[in-house]
């Protein structure tokens, strides 16, 4: 049986290379429609019966969160890609049909699209998929076991773990990603794509252009205004509207560091 599917991601590289994906491996899928936001999402939903969403979390605007209320209504299933790596959603699995993890595994996109193809055909009974889908919506955005994101870098993307990024950089459209290892990768998503998917205990933005991670803060002052120096020599100011915040996320953090 052939299900009608929409790919739903801001990236042009995931919805090419998704669709390239799904043509090549799954034949029973028919793409309906792509679309580059939740807006032009909506309005696929409202023209053609939709069976299928593979809908990415991370959107300028509305998240991905924020169409499950119209997947609901459209009697659509959702398949959620995301940067989240694998610690994060082993607590969640079973409330999703299935996700996907950036950059897409064509086995695991067989296996995802084999289950959904299962679970629509039978038309399981007793099961309410809204309610397995805001748990889903609620347990992601949690995020207390990210691990991984990826990053998204012209040919591909950049599996990076959280624990090596020292601190991110405003660029105008553009943020930078400073890592322990020296290296920089140059994102086209804004900072505040990142401030809501980092861990806020670990992670605090000191400045309209800048995030750090507080694991990697050696010292701050106060001489010529708030400026935190990092270990890899960097020095970040801290604007003064963002001082208070800044000090009391230092504090707790150095209050939890000493408890371990």
């Amino acid at each position: 049986m052939t299900h009608n599917a929409i790919i739903v991601d801001d990236e042009e590289f995931a919805r090419s290379s998704l669709y390239f994906l799904l043509q090549e491996n799954c034949e029973n899928i028919n793409i309906s429609g792509i679309a580059k936001s939740v807006a032009e999402a909506r309005n696929l939903l409202s023209q053609h019966p939709i069976d299928l969403i593979f809908l990415d979390i991370a959107m300028p605007g509305e998240n991905g969160f924020e169409l499950i209320k119209d997947a609901k209504e459209s009697n659509a299933h959702v398949i959620f890609i995301t940067a989240y790596d694998q610690y994060a959603l082993k607590a969640i699995k079973a409330n999703a049909l299935d996700y996907l993890l950036k950059p897409i595994d064509i086995d695991e996109l067989k296996l995802a699209v084999e289950k959904a193809n299962d679970y629509i055909s039978l038309k399981k009974n007793g099961l309410d998929r809204n309610d397995n889908l805001q748990n889903l919506a609620q347990q992601l955005h949690e995020r207390t076991e990210i691990r991984k994101i990826s990053l998204p870098n012209g040919q591909g993307y950049s599996l990076t773990s959280i624990s090596d990024i020292v601190h991110i950089a405003a660029d105008s459209n553009y943020s930078i990603f400073y890592l322990v290892n020296g290296e920089r990768i140059t994102v086209s998503k804004v900072l505040k794509e990142y401030e809501e998917i980092l861990p806020e205990n670990q992670f605090i933005r000191v400045h309209k252009s800048s995030i750090i991670n507080l694991d990697y803060v050696s010292e701050y002052n106060s001489k010529n205004g708030l400026e935190v120096t990092l270990k890899n020599g960097d020095r970040i100011a801290v604007s003064r509207r963002r001082a208070s915040d800044f000090l009391e996320k230092v504090k707790s953090y150095t209050s939890f560091e000493s408890e371990k």
